[in-house]
């Protein structure tokens, strides 16, 4: 099943799930104003990435004017005493059921990491975090394949993201030239992106954040904040917009 997930994955990144004439036409019915929404997000995060994956997929169905703002997520946990679900027994055991049909539904190549606690709680994710904000700052045309290759990295193939060599492999392949993604790691450490990524991660919490992904958009110049990849139909419907399913084709629009 993997294997089909991981192909299909692969067809919608290519671009062939929303052909542009559906893609143009969804625009012209929905109006030509572009609408801002900032997704936070961290890529220790699986619910992070079917939201993430999601809102990329209807960034032109919806006109979407789609800001990706890394955080911290351990540090949103802490500051509202917000507790990892799956450190509880009952909850761990529930999640690594609701994972596997969610990344179905979805069409995510999301599989389990064979140690939850040592991956995701021990490890964490602050320096793929720290590289993706360094990321933003210098060339952010490379933040959404990066943190899509983070992601690949720690919840499809259950490998490292915080060594130096595992975020540079990622950064090279999403295209990323070595050269400057070893410049970038370095810049990564500096107290300008160490701060950047704290404020970001504040401004998430200023806006009533308590875990990810969160995504934020205005109505009458008041912050509007959703949380959950559970809550994308009630998103568009929030932004004027139609629910087409988790994948979007020319048969639905």
């Amino acid at each position: 099943m993997m294997a089909l997930l991981l192909k299909s994955y692969q067809s919608l990144l290519r671009g062939s799930a929303v052909p542009r004439r559906s893609m143009a036409a969804a625009r012209e019915t929905a109006g030509s104003s572009k609408k801002s929404l900032d997704l936070f997000y961290d890529v220790v995060s699986p619910y992070s990435w079917f939201g993430f994956e999601v809102v990329c997929r209807y960034r032109q169905i919806w006109n979407i004017d789609l800001h990706f703002r890394p955080v911290f997520l351990a540090g949103i946990m802490k500051a509202t005493g917000n507790q990892p679900p799956a450190t509880l027994p009952k909850k761990a055991e529930y999640l690594n059921m609701d994972i596997l049909r969610v990344a179905k539904y979805y069409q995510v190549p999301v599989q389990l990491v064979s140690d939850f606690f040592g991956t995701v709680i021990q490890k964490g994710s602050l320096p793929a975090m720290r590289f993706i904000t360094a990321v933003d700052a210098s060339q952010p045309q490379y933040v959404e394949p990066i943190s899509r290759e983070l992601w690949m990295r720690i919840w499809s193939r259950d490998e490292d993201i915080v060594k130096p060599e595992s975020i540079l492999a990622a950064a090279e392949k999403a295209g990323l030239p070595l050269e400057d993604a070893r410049k970038i790691l370095e810049m990564s450490n500096s107290p300008e992106i160490k701060n950047r990524l704290k404020e970001t991660t504040d401004q998430a919490l200023k806006y009533g954040a308590f875990g990810l992904p969160s995504f934020v958009f205005h109505v009458n110049g008041k912050p509007q904040l959703i949380f959950g990849s559970d809550r994308l139909e009630l998103l568009g419907s929030l932004l004027g917009e139609k629910w087409h399913g988790p994948v979007p084709t020319a048969s639905k629009l």
